[in-house]
Formats: structure tokens, C-alpha cells, sequence
């Protein structure tokens, strides 16, 4: 079980564009230009990975939410470029088989559970740049009320590819202006048949205070069918949180990181891979 360790597009119409989204694993992230509202979901119910690329998008495009099954993993203003993701079941697992863990293991009274609610830069971005995560969380009362970043994000990558994920993760550091302090990063690779999980953090690496990225733990998740019954293989150890930077304090009695031991990460990749998109 999960333990805490006490320590003190331009196109006439979808179905033209249709044929060219496709998932395309770890290959060239799918794109498509905007031309119109209708014609965005009807391409985003048609896609069948869970990462999608718009261009030609200004913020207002986005406003309409019209019930809809998607999230904005990422929006630059600049470039007018719009990121979804699409919550398939094998994407939702991924992000979700991590978080939930953890999340039984904290007390409503001590932490917030933020999900994929929207952030925006406030500063230097004023064109509406923001993202939506997979799952966030922060601690309460520090990061109480509205638009205050999470200390915690998760982001998984079924079709979305891991520069992409990199992109994300690199996101939340950069635009919370450090106010985030783990991105946890899980992606999915049935051709390689394995999982990888990354943990990144941020430290100050000169006198002179520059922060720099860290990923600090890199564990890799195999998927072995010549055992019977099929068996998965976890790669350097069990994948721990830091107290400390998800609860911004020390830990108090009972208190301690979050660890998802190897037998955890087993029962969680045996779960992902259930959900895997069967062919036809």
C-alpha cells in the first residue's frame, strides 16, 4: 500500500481534416488549423489518442465550452496555439492512479484538491496564456483561495509525447513563477511496453539564486508476457514525494513523505494497462 514515512487548421469542413488526426504514439504530435467552433469538436470527438495541437486559436475561440470532453493542456497567445487534451480512459488512469493514492493519504483538513482547474499568467502574458492540468493540489490553508498555484502537478501522455510533456512541465515552474514545486510526469509507451515516470523539482544551483529544473527520480515500469501470469518490472525503487514541498513546512507527528512503494506501482501500471485501446 501507498505509505507515508513519519519523519519530525485552414479546411472546408472536419471531415476533410479528419484522416490526418490520428494518434500517432511518439511520432509527430497531431495538428490541426482552426477554422470554426463546430468543426474543433467534431475533430476532437473523432480523434482517438488524447493530445491534439490547434493553431490559429485567439482566446475567445475557446470560451464556449458547450459541455465539453476536453481540457486545455496548454494556450499561447503569442503564437495563438492551443494544446488539448482529450481525457481518454488509459489518460485518465494514468495521472489518476498516482494522485488518488496520495490524495487518500492527506486529511481535508490539510490539503487542497484542486483537479484541472484553469491557471492564467498574471504577469508578462497578457494575452491569456494558461493551461489545465491532469491533477493539482496544494496545501490548505497556504494555498487557499482562488487562483493560488498548486504545489503538486501531475501530467500524463498516452498519444502526447514526452518533449511534450516536457513542455508542460516546464510550463508550471516557469508561469507559477516557482510556486509549483513537483511536476510528476507519466508517460505511456505500449511500444516499448513500459511506463516512465519522472519527478522534477527545482533548486537554486548558483550564489546568485538562478533555479534550475531537477528531475529527480526516473522510474521505468515494464510489462513482461513471457511470465504466466504476466508480470511488471519496476526500475529504481519506489516513487517518493517530499513532505516538505508539497505542505510547504515541516512534518509534524505522524507526518512524512508520500511513498508509492514497487508493489503500488505494479498494481498501478497492471491497471493502466488495462485500459489499453483494444484494435479492432
Amino acid at each position: 500500500m501507498a505509505a507515508i514515512i513519519s519523519r519530525s487548421t485552414t479546411s472546408p469542413s472536419a471531415s476533410t481534416i479528419l484522416t490526418s488526426v490520428k494518434s500517432t504514439k511518439d511520432s509527430d504530435p497531431p495538428t490541426v488549423r482552426f477554422t470554426n467552433t463546430q468543426d474543433l469538436f467534431d475533430i476532437i470527438n473523432s480523434t482517438t489518442g488524447d493530445f491534439l495541437t490547434v493553431t490559429n486559436i485567439r482566446r475567445r475561440n475557446g470560451q464556449k465550452k458547450r459541455c465539453r470532453k476536453f481540457r486545455f493542456r496548454r494556450y499561447n497567445a503569442n503564437s495563438r496555439i492551443l494544446i488539448i487534451t482529450i481525457p481518454t480512459d488509459i489518460h485518465e488512469v494514468l495521472h489518476l492512479g498516482l494522485y488518488t493514492p496520495y490524495l487518500r493519504s492527506t486529511t481535508e483538513e490539510s490539503w487542497k484538491n484542486i483537479g484541472s482547474a484553469r491557471f492564467r499568467a498574471d504577469q508578462g502574458h497578457p494575452g491569456g496564456d494558461g493551461a489545465e492540468g491532469d491533477s493539482t493540489g496544494g496545501p490548505w490553508p497556504e494555498r487557499a483561495g482562488a487562483g493560488n498555484w498548486p504545489t503538486l502537478v501531475i501530467e500524463s501522455g498516452y498519444s502526447e509525447t514526452l518533449p511534450e510533456l516536457y513542455k508542460d512541465m516546464q510550463w508550471w515552474f516557469r508561469t507559477s513563477n516557482h510556486e509549483v514545486k513537483i511536476v510528476i510526469l507519466a508517460k505511456f509507451d505500449d511500444q516499448q511496453h513500459h511506463i516512465l515516470l519522472e519527478k522534477w523539482e527545482e533548486e537554486i544551483s548558483s550564489p546568485q539564486g538562478a533555479i534550475t529544473r531537477m528531475k529527480r527520480q526516473s522510474i521505468t515500469i515494464t510489462r513482461d508476457e513471457t511470465t504466466n501470469p504476466v508480470s511488471y518490472n519496476v526500475t529504481r525503487g519506489a516513487l517518493v514525494l517530499g513532505f516538505r514541498l508539497l505542505f510547504l513546512r515541516d512534518p509534524g507527528p505522524q507526518e512524512g513523505d508520500f511513498v508509492l512503494s514497487i508493489q503500488d506501482l505494479q498494481l498501478y501500471v497492471e491497471k493502466v494497462w488495462a485500459e489499453l485501446p483494444r484494435s479492432d
